[in-house]
């Protein structure tokens, strides 16, 4: 198993991430984890040297901490390294850091988290992790100087800007950062740059989301037989880890295993590094190119200067490019952030934009559409009250 130095730690490259376990037959309630397959894939994880293991407080409908206390509890503690989130970026009625702390404590068997995160710092939930009426920062802070906390740090699916931000006000606090990185959203959602950010404030990267889901291990049939002809023993699922190798800064990756087979695949991949060659690189750009260009939007921003709604279009455009390839409610978070009046449905379809795009693209009819789309998605607001409203009956 290849591991990383961290702050003295010896850490495995490969983490096991447990948001998505696998469930009893027949179920789709997230809450029904099969305990007796989990635990299998925790015992397989553990004799390979992968003993980093994330979770957060709603993962499995606030199961997954249960679940994976119980199963780790069996070995020493000082055996593997325990992550676990806090969910200021879910919007709630009020927020308690202390007391969802301590119940992640009891909930995971252990009276310290060896990498605790701020889940979601994004443009929505800054204001949340920044209002000193939850003083949710300083007390994390506190728990990590008290040892309750060994390393503390952050999940974002923020924009470049908003990461700028949060690490100005609070990097020196921040240990590690925890972005979706993988060779699609090094342009899809502008990886690339959030990389090259937090090498400049000298911030570790965790990866989340190396395989999108599993999009990435699933390429359309002329893709992975294009890859074939360069490597025919490796799946696409290592092509996407292999690429992940060769970022700069990466001391954590990151995948939802659900599978003992998947787990075995992938702790194969690690068993060496091999960073891609630039040939092989352009291989899976153009494949990504393919996976996202539904509109060819190269950012130049000609039509905003004459938008009298104040648009910002390339982003949402981007993120138009994002809901096509792969809906997500994450896109809705995002979209959630901005300003009334100058979101995708707030285009009066003037067509001043169209008339300046070098690429010709028919902005208002995107515009549009992304509308619809969105609409169809769960809604973020929704889905908080349903987790509170949860939570609050089983107590």
């Amino acid at each position: 198993m290849i591991t990383v130095d961290f702050k003295g730690k010896k850490l495995p490259l490969l983490g096991l991430g447990t948001m998505r376990f696998p469930l009893i037959e027949g179920s789709t309630d997230a809450k029904d984890i099969d305990v007796e397959k989990t635990a299998e894939l925790i015992d397989t994880a553990m004799s390979a040297g992968v003993n980093y293991f994330d979770t957060a407080y709603p993962y499995h409908a606030s199961q997954s901490e249960i679940v994976l206390g119980k199963l780790l509890s069996k070995y020493p503690r000082g055996s593997y390294y325990l992550a676990t989130k806090f969910p200021g970026h879910q919007i709630l009625s009020s927020y308690d850091p202390a007391s969802v702390f301590e119940d992640q404590l009891r909930k995971c068997s252990v009276d310290y988290f060896d990498f605790y995160l701020l889940h979601n710092v994004y443009e929505n939930s800054i204001d949340t992790y920044n209002d000193p009426k939850w003083g949710i920062i300083d007390y994390f802070v506190k728990q990590k100087r008290e040892g309750r906390i060994k390393h503390l740090g952050f999940s974002s699916h923020g924009g470049v800007e908003l990461l700028r931000r949060f690490l100005d006000q609070h990097g020196d606090n921040m240990e590690f950062c925890q972005i979706q990185l993988n060779y699609l959203d090094w342009t899809l959602q502008d990886a690339k740059e959030k990389c090259r950010l937090l090498d400049e404030y000298n911030i570790p990267i965790w990866v989340m989301e190396p395989v999108r889901g599993g999009k990435l291990a699933t390429l359309r049939e002329e893709d992975t037989r294009s890859l074939m002809e360069i490597h025919p023993d490796w799946s696409s699922a290592e092509w996407a880890f292999r690429w992940l190798q060769g970022v700069d800064n990466v001391k954590m990756i990151l995948s939802g295993m659900t599978t003992v087979d998947q787990l075995r695949e992938n702790i194969n991949t690690f068993s060496n590094y091999q960073k891609l060659t630039n040939y092989e690189q352009q291989a899976l750009y153009k494949i990504a190119d393919k996976m996202r260009d539904t509109v060819p939007c190269t950012a130049c921003r000609y039509c905003t200067e004459g938008c009298p709604q104040g648009i910002d279009i390339p982003e949402m455009l981007a993120n138009y490019n994002e809901i096509c390839f792969s809906p997500s409610f994450n896109i809705g978070m995002r979209m959630d952030a901005v300003p009334e009046g100058r979101r995708a449905q707030d285009c009066i379809g003037c067509n001043r934009c169209t008339s300046v795009c070098p690429q010709k693209i028919d902005i208002p009819s995107a515009l549009s559409d992304f509308t619809v789309r969105l609409e169809k998605l769960p809604k973020w607001a929704d889905i908080c009250r349903e987790r509170e409203k949860a939570a609050k009956g089983a107590k």
